[in-house]
């Protein structure tokens, strides 16, 4: 787990190391252990090291293949590397493809050696999450590529026959390389999602290399492809197969997915909130580490947020070396600035995960897992329950547009909430289908909302219709699987896994997540709907588990991890907020009495602006403030 950097057709070679050298310097939170720069007569790679994996002087990055060919800067982990290396020492009979011959334990240079044989198919061949850039000396061509799911960060620019990449957005900032200027058209995506969707970024002109694609820069021409894809790459090995059958290969897949992810020469430990998902990867952990397992959880002293007997039933369980982290308002507002300024994108969440990382490295924790992913693809959310139930509503195409808005507006006056004025946004679209529920379901602010905090009369087009209509997932067999992947390809790869990078390696801590290694949500992905029940909480998974999880932990209310925002913002963080809020008002793309107005509406309890629709735009002011963003 690393960071990368890299300028290439900048001509003059002496800048362009600096510029790299300061990329570095930005970067050096996610990788304390080593740096390194290479150059030649066209390009110029950054690497910071974080050691996992062979912790020697020998897996000092950028890497050379044994040939001298081939340059490599690599960031993250090949959970495959030890039986690719064992295929890849091998000679291929009646081939001219020869033996690598490795110099260090690394997996890096296994990625090295793969290319070197593979070409650009090695990313079929690899299990893990990563962010690479390879530079052939032979060809003058660049290679990157980004794992299937999006789990590692890949940005980019290209300006002026420039191209230039890097694992955060600062980087790309510091290199000095592009204006810092904020996207209108990102901006509309982040208010009404919390975040930017790939290949969008809040800063015009970066890019984000998609997930599951490959660049390739040769000659001042930039090629992109796509090597596996959500809706394509369904797996139907559980075609015909009993659900007893199903549930032991969802076991056996999930068991594999976290043994991987234990390899490692570092102390390791795992996120543990007392839900399905954690309590799942830890138990599976005791049960295929030789080590005792160690676990850390958030506690606090408002009880209603507090899920520490949960996690407290898991460890003693499972006889965890068990961690609490106790956290009241002073301590929260202690970090808050320190969690603020490790966002490398802005997002509604994330100071959640920099308080647990933070402990967790404290404790000697280099690496942890993370049950993330296990609502997407299990069915954990209600989205899920509603999109089955929307199947039972299409009578409401026969309703004329006009009665179904009319009785919207009636709803959201008898009743005013978030709810309702999703429900009335959505009863005036020209079709009630899936295609124009699930946009709405996550969209934070709508879209007449932004309006009004905008100094805009339109808006561009949703960005989340867009993937949905370009993931042509709408005819799918699976309703849920559907669901599955709209909820991978936006929340969870834009928000999820963002935050779980950004700030876990702002102090140096790898997070690894089972629950998205591609076999397993290959596999899930093609079970049918009769074996996915949404009437219990996760009950495939649950099932796929047997005796692993005690019912209090499957019983459970769903609360979800997150910390008492409205009883702060409202009173210790009020002012802080109330600042930002104000900040915001004054830029030139906002309409200062929107945003006004939403603030002490969220200050005199109005159902409609929860904390939520505020923290976001407090978040994003405070990014733009702390990055020198222009509007």
């Amino acid at each position: 787990m690393c960071g990368i950097n890299g300028i290439l057709g900048l001509k003059d070679l002496v800048l362009a190391k600096q510029k790299v050298q300061a990329m570095n310097m930005t970067m050096k939170h996610r990788g304390p252990d080593d740096e390194g720069v290479f150059v030649n007569d066209e390009i110029v790679l950054g690497h910071r090291r974080l050691s996992i994996i062979d912790l020697s002087a020998a897996g000092h990055q950028p890497m050379q293949s044994h040939d001298g060919r081939f340059q490599i800067v690599y960031n993250g982990e090949l959970y495959n590397f030890k039986e690719l290396k064992f295929e890849l020492t091998r000679v291929v009979s009646g081939s001219n493809q020869q033996a690598y011959f490795f110099q260090t334990n690394t997996d890096t240079e296994v990625i090295i050696a793969a290319y070197a044989r593979w070409g650009e198919e090695c990313v079929n061949h690899f299990n893990g999450m990563y962010a690479f850039a390879i530079w052939d000396n032979l060809k003058k061509e660049l290679f990157i590529a980004r794992d299937r799911l999006g789990i590692k960060p890949l940005y980019y620019i290209y300006t002026n026959n420039t191209l230039a990449f890097s694992s955060e957005i600062r980087s790309l900032l510091a290199s000095e390389l592009i204006q810092r200027q904020l996207d209108e058209n990102s901006l509309v995506d982040y208010l009404r999602y919390q975040t930017v969707h790939a290949p969008n970024t809040i800063v015009k002109g970066i890019k984000m290399l998609m997930p599951g694609h490959y660049m390739k820069s040769n000659n001042g021409k930039i090629t992109i492809h796509s090597y596996w894809n959500l809706k394509k790459n369904i797996s139907h090995a559980s075609d015909g197969k009993s659900y007893t059958e199903v549930c032991k290969d969802v076991n056996h897949l999930l068991t594999k997915a976290v043994e991987r992810r234990l390899i490692a020469d570092v102390p390791f430990g795992a996120f543990l909130s007392g839900g399905i998902d954690s309590s799942a990867i830890v138990g599976l952990m005791t049960k295929v580490s030789t080590e005792k397992v160690k676990t850390f959880s958030v506690t606090f002293d408002e009880s209603e947020f507090s899920e520490s007997k949960y996690a407290q039933l898991i460890a003693k369980k499972f006889n965890t070396d068990h961690h609490e982290i106790k956290l009241n308002p002073a301590d929260f507002l202690k970090e808050l600035p320190n969690a603020l300024k490790a966002m490398d994108h802005p997002s509604g969440d994330g100071p959640n995960t920099y308080i647990v990382s933070k402990a967790t490295k404290e404790a000697g924790i280099t690496m942890a897992l993370s049950g993330l992913g296990g609502d997407e693809l299990f069915a954990g959310y209600d989205v899920f329950k509603r999109s089955i139930a929307l199947n039972k509503k299409a009578w409401l195409n026969a309703v004329p547009k006009f009665m179904r808005g009319a009785g919207g507006s009636i709803l959201t006056k008898i009743k005013p909430s978030i709810a309702s004025e999703k429900i009335a946004e959505f009863l005036k679209q020209d079709a009630i289908n899936f295609k124009t529920f699930y946009p709405l379901s996550r969209q934070v602010l709508m879209d007449k909302e932004i309006l009004s905090i905008l100094n805009k009369k339109e808006l561009v087009e949703n960005r989340v219709t867009q993937i949905i209509t370009e993931s042509q997932i709408s005819n799918l067999k699976s309703q849920i699987s559907a669901v599955s992947i709209a909820e991978i390809s936006t929340y969870m790869q834009n928000v999820l896994l963002g935050d779980a990078d950004q700030m876990s390696m702002a102090h140096a801590l790898e997070v690894r997540v089972p629950f998205i290694d591609y076999t397993l949500v290959e596999y899930v992905l093609g079970i049918p709907d009769k074996y996915k029940s949404t009437a219990t909480p996760k009950k495939l998974l649950v099932d796929s588990l047997g005796d692993l999880l005690p019912s209090e932990i499957v019983n459970r209310p769903k609360m979800g991890f997150t910390f008492p925002w409205k009883n702060w913002m409202q009173n210790e963080m009020k002012l802080f907020c109330e600042q930002k809020m104000v900040s915001l008002s004054k830029r030139k793309l906002f309409n200062e009495q929107g945003v006004m107005k939403l603030w002490k509406d969220f200050l005199s309890d109005n159902p409609k602006v929860t904390w939520s629709r505020i923290w976001y735009l407090i978040v994003l002011e405070n990014w733009l403030q702390e990055n020198n963003i222009e509007d």
